[in-house]
């Protein structure tokens, strides 16, 4: 075939094909009820904890020991008040439940410094380190839930689920048309079924 008559589109990359934007999923998922509140039960615990930490951080730290962590705790504390406001308030919490995991990390990480040296409160810091084992296996476990949760589905894909009827007109328009339908009297059907439609012939 000669380069004229060679089709246009060849050499052409295939475009991919996507589809409708109404046919995509949201990003937010579908989380079964006892997750969805688990999560909202993590998120006030870190509005509580939060506060906790920020009040009475000097505290805290003297409890485990760590007298010169006192400003590091308050700033958890900080951190625990954003990320139980972002889970309170978010549609989808899971990026919010994963921040709380890794906060969970930074926590042990900065606890287990007590138990290095002449501490003489390290059974505190033993304490402290069990809750937040605690804390933080529930934490992974509502990550992974929410994170395991089939995607909800875009907002106008429900909506049009909604309005369909099955009809290529509405209702009103479409009663009674099939009425006055008669099928073509030459019709050949399968042989068990000739009898049939010579009857109602």
């Amino acid at each position: 075939m000669s380069d004229a008559m060679a089709p246009r589109d060849q050499g052409r990359a295939p475009v991919p094909y996507s589809l409708p934007r109404y046919l995509t999923s949201d990003p937010r998922r579908r989380p079964d009820p006892a997750t969805r509140e688990l999560a909202h039960g993590l998120g006030w615990f870190s509005i509580g904890l939060g506060l906790t930490e920020v009040a009475c951080g000097g505290a805290i730290a003297r409890w485990l020991g760590m007298p010169r962590v006192a400003p590091v705790i308050q700033a958890y504390g900080v951190r625990e008040l954003l990320q139980g406001a972002g889970i309170l308030g978010s549609r989808d919490p899971t990026p919010w439940i994963s921040a709380r995991v890794a906060g969970d990390a930074l926590d042990i990480a900065t606890v287990l410094r007590g138990l290095v040296g002449h501490n003489p409160r390290k059974d505190n810091v033993l304490i402290a380190l069990l809750a937040l084992a605690g804390v933080t296996a529930v934490d992974v476990i509502c990550a992974h839930n929410l994170s395991g949760a089939p995607l909800a589905p875009s907002q106008k894909v429900r909506q049009d689920y909604r309005r369909r009827s099955g009809f290529r007109r509405p209702a009103e328009a479409m009663r009674g048309v099939a009425r006055d339908f008669k099928p073509p009297p030459d019709i050949i059907g399968p042989e068990a079924m000739r009898p049939w439609t010579l009857i109602n012939a």
